[in-house]
């Protein structure tokens, strides 16, 4: 009965009760979808990289080195010699390993010499591997791959011609041996979207003529004598490994880390990158308070609302007292509806979530690799829509009581 009565009063109310619950839905649709794009966002950073099973490189710190090789962020405290390199890549429990050499850049894109074998290992999202958007890997000495925001900040496309600049932040440009643009990657919401990616061989060879980094002076090989030297690099910055079984994962790092010749480190990367997580993912917290804000805010502006109908009710609320209504029954009619209010304004914001992810999803995965699954609530989420239903059943405990309260005077005066 007392639910009719509640149903009934909200009809009564469309109009105001329908703002109230648009406020609510507008508040949880942020407040979840921020969720959401919390949880889509350190899903999107933790498959950076995927289906790596190692990081190698020279010892500093394990978020140091996930940075540099990476983030292209930084730089390495020194390089790993080609010797190590090789003697990594021929122990038994190696599958499959992918140099790295970093360094240069082009107009503040790091440029990042590796081998074709990155393209195959490389992965990320759930091991899902790099596409090519138009062209090819690089099949010539002076190819490059670039990433999806080098090309669309640059305006490049197949044939265009790129010259490296020696370092990051260097006016020294190895204009005299130009790159050539073979291919553009479809973006991945990764680095490798501002990467330019070029061969370990083209990294030798632009750097014939430099020494001590700076170019000697008068020196000026032909290209075509470059292209007969012998390209092997004496080092590289780091290096992706994949194991033949997760069990010898731990092994193998533990030999890389003791390595005798040189001092080496290997790292997890999905260790780092929760550490890494740690540090940049503070603002997450922030995020979700000023969402929480949004939600609280929308609630009492819902207990407002009450407030504000009941003088207008005091007629509505004697009637029923006239007719039978206990003081108990008038104070459980009012928090029944703002029950109501916040479960409907709850579902019509999870409602207007779903429509919202629907027409989002594939623009941001587009434009910024940032996947956001389109699945049923979780159970933090289902959680976040019940404390909403509660927190609006505790906030209309005043006004309740109001109308508690007015119902007895009400009901105990002479009327003559």
């Amino acid at each position: 009965m007392i639910v009719r009565l509640a149903l009934a009063s909200l009809w009564a109310r469309a109009l105001t009760v329908g703002m109230t619950v648009l406020a609510i839905a507008l508040s949880v649709a942020l407040f979840v979808g921020v969720e959401k794009v919390r949880t889509g966002a350190k899903a999107s950073f933790a498959d950076t990289i995927s289906g790596t099973d190692l990081i190698v490189g020279a010892r500093s710190g394990s978020v140091q080195l996930l940075l540099y090789s990476v983030f292209r962020i930084g730089n390495a405290t020194n390089n790993v010699t080609w010797q190590s390199y090789r003697d990594i890549a021929t122990r038994p429990e190696v599958d499959w390993i992918v140099p790295i050499s970093l360094g240069d850049s082009h107009r503040q894109f790091r440029v990042m010499g590796t081998t074709t074998a990155f393209f195959d290992h490389y992965k990320y999202r759930n091991k899902r591997s790099l596409a090519l958007a138009d062209g090819a890997v690089m099949a010539d000495l002076f190819d490059a791959v670039i990433g999806a925001d080098v090309a669309s900040t640059l305006g490049y496309s197949v044939g265009d011609p790129i010259v490296v600049a020696h370092g990051i932040a260097s006016f020294s440009t190895h204009d005299d041996q130009p790159f050539r643009v073979s291919g553009v990657l479809e973006k991945t919401g990764t680095p490798v979207d501002r990467t330019v990616i070029v061969s370990l061989e083209a990294i030798e060879a632009i750097h014939v003529d430099w020494q001590g980094g700076a170019k000697r002076p008068g020196a000026a090989t032909p290209v075509e004598q470059i292209r007969q030297m012998d390209l092997t690099p004496k080092a590289i910055t780091a290096a992706l490994v994949g194991v033949k079984s997760p069990l010898q994962t731990f092994g193998l790092q533990r030999a890389i880390n003791n390595y005798d010749e040189e001092p080496l480190l290997a790292i997890l990367p999905g260790v780092a990158l929760q550490e890494l997580w740690g540090i940049v993912g503070l603002a997450e917290t922030a995020l979700l308070a000023v969402s929480a804000m949004v939600v609280v805010t929308a609630l009492i502006g819902m207990m407002a609302t009450v407030f504000s109908s009941l003088n207008e009710r005091r007629r509505e609320m004697a009637i029923f007292r006239a007719m039978g209504a206990s003081p108990v029954t008038v104070f459980a009619l009012l928090i029944l509806e703002a029950v109501f209010m916040a479960a409907f304004g709850a579902l019509f914001g999870l409602g207007l979530l779903y429509v919202g992810l629907v027409i989002a999803q594939p623009v941001l995965d587009s434009a910024l690799g940032l996947w956001l699954p389109i699945e049923p609530p979780s159970w933090r989420e289902a959680w976040i829509l019940l404390g909403v239903v509660v927190a609006g059943a505790i906030v209309s405990l005043v006004p309740a009581f109001r109308a508690y309260r007015m119902s007895l005077s009400d009901g105990m005066m002479v009327r003559t």
